[in-house]
């Protein structure tokens, strides 16, 4: 699992995109190390908009399929401009040949997006997108919740286990070929950055984030998510989940310790 802190960078705001590009080769270096990043667009796809409605929650979604033979261990999105760009990794405990997540992040600024998703045998395969932003910089914005309110509900979490047939798909999904169900995980969390100032104290509230999601299936280990200061305020994560589903479990740890725990069942079961 990534250390996502080791490779945070700060920055000001958004750089001219000629800049931004530049930042790639050497962020992929850190992240990767010397390993060869083969062109994934045939086999990742990327759903993100244009530019952000909302640079605080903004939707990014992927459809990730494995080449023939191969079969998908983890999964990172990256925003390059963001101060922690390894905004959100899956790891898979049983690895699987497609995925499909939908995930709200905030961005920072106008960033090169990349998707890279590494097989079983250490493949990597790499897809990018560019998203435009307001420019308002959405790390650093005052939260939404007083935060002393948003410790009154943080850690609780709404789940649902759905078949991918049984209602329209959340935002940015849509359109995306879906396996036979998915997981919707809506959890309360401030979701602080560290670099956002209380606007009474005009002092900064401390860095607190969700740190990992681990998602069981049936019992057994599926995935773990590690987050970041990327996750919007209260985050929303759909996942796919195999089409044999019954029950989904969900483990919620921030970087403070806290430990909070859900459960849900395929309705009719």
């Amino acid at each position: 699992m990534m250390r996502l802190a080791s490779i945070a960078v700060c920055l000001a705001g958004a750089l001219p995109a000629h800049a931004a590009e530049a930042i790639w080769p050497d962020l992929a270096r850190d992240v990767f190390g010397d390993r060869t990043l083969l062109d994934g667009a045939d086999l990742i796809r990327i759903d993100t908009p244009y530019r952000t409605d909302d640079d605080a929650r903004t939707k990014v979604a992927a459809h990730v399929v494995a080449p023939a033979g191969h079969l998908i261990g983890s999964v990172s999105v990256i925003l390059d401009e963001n101060p922690m760009p390894v905004s959100a990794v899956f790891d898979f405990n049983e690895p699987v040949p497609r995925f499909v997540f939908d995930v709200a992040l905030r961005f920072n600024g106008a960033t090169p997006l990349h998707v890279v998703a590494e097989m079983t045998d250490g493949t990597l395969y790499m897809a990018e997108a560019y998203v435009k932003t307001s420019g308002k910089g959405a790390c650093s914005a005052p939260p939404g919740t007083d935060p002393e309110v948003a410790l009154m509900t943080l850690g609780e979490m709404d789940l649902a286990l759905l078949p991918a047939e049984g209602g329209a798909l959340r935002d940015r999904l849509a359109g995306l070929a879906m396996p036979q169900k998915r997981l919707d995980v809506d959890i309360s969390h401030p979701s602080h950055s560290g670099m956002q100032m209380d606007q009474i104290s005009l002092l900064f509230i401390p860095m607190r984030y969700v740190e990992t999601v681990d998602i069981d299936i049936d019992g057994g280990a599926y995935v773990g998510m590690t987050g970041s200061i990327s996750l919007s305020e209260n985050p929303q994560l759909s996942l796919s989940v195999p089409g044999d589903a019954r029950s989904a479990a969900v483990t919620m740890t921030d970087t403070d310790g806290t430990v909070s725990h859900a459960e849900t069942t395929l309705p009719g079961y």
